[in-house]
Protein backbone atom coordinates (compact mmCIF):
# COMPACT_ATOMS: atom_id res chain seq x y z
CA UNK A 1 0.00 0.00 0.00
CA UNK A 2 1.38 3.41 -0.95
CA UNK A 3 2.23 5.84 1.84
CA UNK A 4 2.31 9.54 1.19
CA UNK A 5 4.27 10.79 4.18
CA UNK A 6 5.11 14.52 4.17
CA UNK A 7 8.62 15.87 4.39
CA UNK A 8 9.85 16.15 7.97
CA UNK A 9 9.91 19.52 9.71
CA UNK A 10 13.38 20.98 9.42
CA UNK A 11 14.05 19.38 6.02
CA UNK A 12 16.17 21.74 3.90
CA UNK A 13 15.45 22.02 0.18
CA UNK A 14 16.88 24.64 -2.17
CA UNK A 15 17.42 27.15 0.60
CA UNK A 16 14.00 26.63 2.22
CA UNK A 17 13.46 24.95 5.58
CA UNK A 18 10.24 22.95 5.70
CA UNK A 19 7.86 23.65 8.59
CA UNK A 20 4.40 22.38 9.43
CA UNK A 21 2.00 20.81 6.95
CA UNK A 22 -0.75 23.32 6.08
CA UNK A 23 -2.91 20.99 4.01
CA UNK A 24 -3.10 19.36 0.62
CA UNK A 25 -5.33 17.57 -1.83
CA UNK A 26 -5.28 14.55 -4.10
CA UNK A 27 -2.24 15.82 -5.96
CA UNK A 28 -0.18 17.77 -3.45
CA UNK A 29 1.05 18.47 0.07
CA UNK A 30 1.34 22.07 1.23
CA UNK A 31 3.94 23.22 3.76
CA UNK A 32 4.84 26.37 5.62
CA UNK A 33 8.51 27.10 4.94
CA UNK A 34 11.18 29.72 5.65
CA UNK A 35 13.80 31.02 3.23
CA UNK A 36 17.14 30.66 5.00
CA UNK A 37 18.65 33.70 3.27
CA UNK A 38 15.85 36.28 3.64
CA UNK A 39 14.20 34.61 6.70
CA UNK A 40 10.83 35.31 5.07
CA UNK A 41 7.97 32.81 5.28
CA UNK A 42 6.68 31.05 2.18
CA UNK A 43 4.16 28.35 1.33
CA UNK A 44 5.53 25.41 -0.64
CA UNK A 45 3.32 23.03 -2.60
CA UNK A 46 4.85 19.65 -3.43
CA UNK A 47 3.49 17.56 -6.30
CA UNK A 48 2.78 14.33 -4.42
CA UNK A 49 -0.24 12.44 -5.83
CA UNK A 50 -2.02 10.20 -3.39
CA UNK A 51 -1.92 6.49 -4.18
CA UNK A 52 0.94 6.74 -6.67
CA UNK A 53 4.05 7.38 -4.58
CA UNK A 54 6.01 6.46 -1.48
CA UNK A 55 8.49 8.64 0.40
CA UNK A 56 12.10 7.46 0.41
CA UNK A 57 14.49 7.87 3.32
CA UNK A 58 16.12 10.99 1.88
CA UNK A 59 12.80 12.66 1.09
CA UNK A 60 12.63 11.51 -2.53
CA UNK A 61 9.40 10.22 -4.07
CA UNK A 62 9.26 6.76 -5.61
CA UNK A 63 6.34 5.52 -7.68
CA UNK A 64 4.64 2.28 -6.73
CA UNK A 65 4.80 0.57 -10.12
CA UNK A 66 4.88 0.93 -13.91
CA UNK A 67 1.25 2.08 -14.20
CA UNK A 68 1.74 4.57 -11.37
CA UNK A 69 4.93 5.83 -13.03
CA UNK A 70 3.11 6.72 -16.23
CA UNK A 71 0.31 8.53 -14.41
CA UNK A 72 2.79 10.28 -12.10
CA UNK A 73 4.84 11.64 -15.00
CA UNK A 74 1.75 12.85 -16.81
CA UNK A 75 0.56 14.66 -13.70
CA UNK A 76 3.98 16.16 -13.06
CA UNK A 77 3.98 17.61 -16.57
CA UNK A 78 0.60 19.16 -15.87
CA UNK A 79 1.80 20.55 -12.52
CA UNK A 80 4.82 22.11 -14.26
CA UNK A 81 2.63 23.66 -16.97
CA UNK A 82 0.30 25.20 -14.40
CA UNK A 83 3.27 26.55 -12.43
CA UNK A 84 4.64 28.14 -15.61
CA UNK A 85 1.27 29.72 -16.34
CA UNK A 86 0.70 31.00 -12.81
CA UNK A 87 4.16 32.56 -12.60
CA UNK A 88 3.04 34.79 -15.50
CA UNK A 89 -0.25 35.74 -13.80
CA UNK A 90 0.70 38.74 -11.69
CA UNK A 91 -2.33 40.08 -9.86
CA UNK A 92 -2.64 41.65 -6.39
CA UNK A 93 -5.60 39.44 -5.46
CA UNK A 94 -4.11 36.08 -6.48
CA UNK A 95 -1.54 34.33 -4.31
CA UNK A 96 1.83 35.05 -5.90
CA UNK A 97 4.13 32.25 -7.11
CA UNK A 98 7.75 33.09 -6.36
CA UNK A 99 9.36 30.20 -8.24
CA UNK A 100 9.15 26.50 -8.94
CA UNK A 101 11.90 23.88 -9.01
CA UNK A 102 12.54 20.16 -9.32
CA UNK A 103 13.94 18.04 -6.49
CA UNK A 104 13.26 14.66 -4.88
CA UNK A 105 11.99 13.33 -8.24
CA UNK A 106 9.11 15.81 -8.20
CA UNK A 107 8.25 19.53 -8.52
CA UNK A 108 7.79 22.20 -5.86
CA UNK A 109 5.90 25.48 -6.22
CA UNK A 110 6.90 28.33 -3.90
CA UNK A 111 4.21 30.89 -3.04
CA UNK A 112 4.12 34.00 -0.87
CA UNK A 113 2.88 33.62 2.69
CA UNK A 114 0.16 36.04 3.77
CA UNK A 115 -1.38 36.86 7.17
CA UNK A 116 -5.08 37.36 7.72
CA UNK A 117 -8.39 35.55 8.22
CA UNK A 118 -10.32 33.55 5.66
CA UNK A 119 -13.93 34.14 4.68
CA UNK A 120 -15.03 31.15 6.76
CA UNK A 121 -14.05 33.09 9.87
CA UNK A 122 -16.17 36.07 8.87
CA UNK A 123 -19.14 33.89 7.89
CA UNK A 124 -18.94 32.04 11.22
CA UNK A 125 -18.56 35.23 13.25
CA UNK A 126 -21.46 37.05 11.64
CA UNK A 127 -23.65 34.04 10.75
CA UNK A 128 -23.72 35.09 7.13
CA UNK A 129 -25.39 38.46 6.61
CA UNK A 130 -22.11 39.93 5.39
CA UNK A 131 -23.35 43.23 4.06
CA UNK A 132 -23.26 44.77 0.60
CA UNK A 133 -20.23 46.95 1.44
CA UNK A 134 -18.29 43.88 2.55
CA UNK A 135 -19.20 41.96 -0.61
CA UNK A 136 -18.12 44.93 -2.73
CA UNK A 137 -14.70 44.97 -1.05
CA UNK A 138 -14.11 41.27 -1.65
CA UNK A 139 -15.68 39.90 -4.80
CA UNK A 140 -14.90 42.36 -7.63
CA UNK A 141 -11.24 42.13 -6.57
CA UNK A 142 -11.20 38.32 -6.58
CA UNK A 143 -13.23 38.31 -9.81
CA UNK A 144 -10.62 40.55 -11.41
CA UNK A 145 -7.90 38.03 -10.55
CA UNK A 146 -9.96 35.15 -11.89
CA UNK A 147 -10.68 37.06 -15.10
CA UNK A 148 -6.93 37.39 -15.68
CA UNK A 149 -6.34 33.75 -14.75
CA UNK A 150 -9.06 32.56 -17.12
CA UNK A 151 -7.47 34.55 -19.94
CA UNK A 152 -4.41 32.30 -19.41
CA UNK A 153 -6.74 29.28 -19.90
CA UNK A 154 -6.38 28.21 -16.26
CA UNK A 155 -9.37 27.46 -14.02
CA UNK A 156 -9.10 27.31 -10.23
CA UNK A 157 -11.70 24.57 -9.54
CA UNK A 158 -11.77 24.98 -5.74
CA UNK A 159 -13.16 28.46 -5.03
CA UNK A 160 -14.73 28.53 -1.55
CA UNK A 161 -14.62 30.71 1.59
CA UNK A 162 -11.66 28.79 3.03
CA UNK A 163 -9.60 29.75 -0.03
CA UNK A 164 -10.29 33.51 0.15
CA UNK A 165 -8.12 35.33 2.67
CA UNK A 166 -8.77 38.83 3.98
CA UNK A 167 -5.27 40.18 4.55
CA UNK A 168 -4.38 42.43 7.47
CA UNK A 169 -4.54 45.41 5.07
CA UNK A 170 -8.14 44.48 4.17
CA UNK A 171 -7.38 43.33 0.63
CA UNK A 172 -8.75 39.89 -0.39
CA UNK A 173 -6.53 37.15 -1.77
CA UNK A 174 -7.47 33.94 -3.60
CA UNK A 175 -5.42 30.98 -2.32
CA UNK A 176 -4.66 27.36 -3.15
CA UNK A 177 -4.17 26.49 -6.81
CA UNK A 178 -3.73 22.80 -6.01
CA UNK A 179 -6.81 21.84 -8.04
CA UNK A 180 -6.18 24.25 -10.93
CA UNK A 181 -6.01 22.89 -14.44
CA UNK A 182 -5.72 24.02 -18.01
CA UNK A 183 -9.02 24.38 -19.90
CA UNK A 184 -9.50 21.55 -22.36
CA UNK A 185 -6.94 19.33 -20.63
CA UNK A 186 -7.27 15.56 -20.73
CA UNK A 187 -9.51 14.00 -18.05
CA UNK A 188 -6.86 11.40 -17.29
CA UNK A 189 -6.42 12.50 -13.65
CA UNK A 190 -10.01 13.52 -12.92
CA UNK A 191 -10.33 10.72 -10.35
CA UNK A 192 -7.94 12.69 -8.11
CA UNK A 193 -9.69 16.01 -8.65
CA UNK A 194 -10.30 18.12 -5.55
CA UNK A 195 -14.01 18.68 -4.96
CA UNK A 196 -15.82 20.61 -2.19
CA UNK A 197 -19.49 19.77 -1.65
CA UNK A 198 -21.76 22.79 -1.96
CA UNK A 199 -19.27 24.73 -4.07
CA UNK A 200 -18.62 22.20 -6.85
CA UNK A 201 -21.11 22.18 -9.76
CA UNK A 202 -22.42 18.92 -11.23
CA UNK A 203 -19.79 18.74 -13.97
CA UNK A 204 -17.11 18.19 -11.31
CA UNK A 205 -18.97 15.10 -10.07
CA UNK A 206 -19.83 13.74 -13.49
CA UNK A 207 -16.57 14.10 -15.46
CA UNK A 208 -18.16 16.93 -17.41
CA UNK A 209 -16.58 19.89 -19.17
CA UNK A 210 -14.55 21.82 -16.60
CA UNK A 211 -14.30 25.40 -17.80
CA UNK A 212 -14.76 29.03 -16.79
CA UNK A 213 -18.41 28.49 -15.82
CA UNK A 214 -17.27 25.84 -13.31
CA UNK A 215 -15.40 28.56 -11.41
CA UNK A 216 -18.37 30.92 -11.81
CA UNK A 217 -20.65 28.42 -10.02
CA UNK A 218 -18.22 28.11 -7.09
CA UNK A 219 -17.74 31.89 -6.98
CA UNK A 220 -21.52 32.38 -6.76
CA UNK A 221 -21.83 29.63 -4.13
CA UNK A 222 -19.25 31.51 -2.04
CA UNK A 223 -21.31 34.71 -2.23
CA UNK A 224 -24.43 32.69 -1.34
CA UNK A 225 -22.58 31.38 1.73
CA UNK A 226 -21.61 34.94 2.74
CA UNK A 227 -25.22 36.13 2.44
CA UNK A 228 -27.05 33.21 4.06
CA UNK A 229 -24.44 31.77 6.42
CA UNK A 230 -25.14 28.35 4.90
CA UNK A 231 -23.35 26.28 2.30
CA UNK A 232 -25.61 25.57 -0.70
CA UNK A 233 -26.90 22.02 -0.99
CA UNK A 234 -24.48 19.89 -3.00
CA UNK A 235 -25.01 19.84 -6.75
CA UNK A 236 -25.94 16.16 -6.70
CA UNK A 237 -28.58 16.70 -3.99
CA UNK A 238 -29.93 19.61 -6.01
CA UNK A 239 -30.13 17.35 -9.07
CA UNK A 240 -32.26 15.03 -6.93
CA UNK A 241 -34.64 17.84 -6.03
CA UNK A 242 -33.22 19.53 -2.92
CA UNK A 243 -33.77 23.28 -3.10
CA UNK A 244 -31.57 26.21 -2.17
CA UNK A 245 -32.77 29.55 -0.83
CA UNK A 246 -34.43 31.80 -3.42
CA UNK A 247 -32.36 34.90 -2.74
CA UNK A 248 -34.32 37.30 -4.95
CA UNK A 249 -37.28 36.80 -2.60
CA UNK A 250 -35.69 36.21 0.80
CA UNK A 251 -32.86 38.77 0.68
CA UNK A 252 -34.24 41.51 -1.54
CA UNK A 253 -34.46 44.02 1.32
CA UNK A 254 -30.76 43.64 2.19
CA UNK A 255 -28.94 43.35 -1.14
CA UNK A 256 -29.29 44.81 -4.65
CA UNK A 257 -31.54 42.79 -6.94
CA UNK A 258 -28.90 42.51 -9.74
CA UNK A 259 -26.51 40.79 -7.30
CA UNK A 260 -29.10 38.28 -6.14
CA UNK A 261 -30.32 37.57 -9.67
CA UNK A 262 -26.79 37.05 -10.98
CA UNK A 263 -25.85 34.73 -8.12
CA UNK A 264 -28.95 32.62 -8.76
CA UNK A 265 -28.20 32.43 -12.50
CA UNK A 266 -24.60 31.43 -11.78
CA UNK A 267 -25.81 28.63 -9.50
CA UNK A 268 -27.69 27.00 -12.35
CA UNK A 269 -27.02 23.28 -12.68
CA UNK A 270 -26.92 23.88 -16.44
CA UNK A 271 -23.57 25.40 -17.46
CA UNK A 272 -25.10 27.18 -20.45
CA UNK A 273 -27.42 29.19 -18.19
CA UNK A 274 -24.61 30.70 -16.10
CA UNK A 275 -22.87 34.00 -16.96
CA UNK A 276 -20.31 33.15 -19.66
CA UNK A 277 -17.26 34.71 -18.00
CA UNK A 278 -16.13 36.47 -14.85
CA UNK A 279 -16.19 39.92 -16.44
CA UNK A 280 -19.88 39.47 -17.25
CA UNK A 281 -20.63 38.18 -13.75
CA UNK A 282 -18.97 41.15 -12.00
CA UNK A 283 -20.52 43.63 -14.41
CA UNK A 284 -24.02 42.25 -13.79
CA UNK A 285 -23.70 41.76 -10.04
CA UNK A 286 -21.58 44.74 -8.99
CA UNK A 287 -21.76 47.14 -11.97
CA UNK A 288 -17.94 47.17 -12.17
CA UNK A 289 -16.04 46.56 -15.41
CA UNK A 290 -13.00 44.54 -14.33
CA UNK A 291 -11.88 44.27 -17.94
CA UNK A 292 -11.28 48.02 -18.04
CA UNK A 293 -8.94 48.08 -15.03
CA UNK A 294 -5.46 46.76 -14.46
CA UNK A 295 -5.62 46.27 -10.72
CA UNK A 296 -8.23 45.01 -8.30
CA UNK A 297 -7.79 48.14 -6.20
CA UNK A 298 -9.01 50.19 -9.14
CA UNK A 299 -11.87 47.77 -9.74
CA UNK A 300 -13.04 47.83 -6.12
CA UNK A 301 -13.04 51.63 -6.01
CA UNK A 302 -14.67 52.12 -9.41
Amino acid sequence: MSTRRPLKEGYLIKGYTIGEVLGGGGFSIVYLARNELSRNKFVIKEYCPQGLVERGRQGELETTGALAESTFKYGMGRFRLEAERMVKVNHPNLIGIEEYFEANNTIYMVMHHEEGRDLNWFISKFGGNLDWDFLQRVFPAIGSGLWLMHQQDVVHLDIKPANILLRTNGQPLLLDFGAAKTIGESKRLNSLQTLTHGFAPPEQYLDGDLNITTDIYAFAATIYNCITGRTPASAMKRRSGELIEKLVFTRRDSYPYPLLQTVEAALSLNQEERPPDMRSFISLAFEVDIGATESAGTAVNA
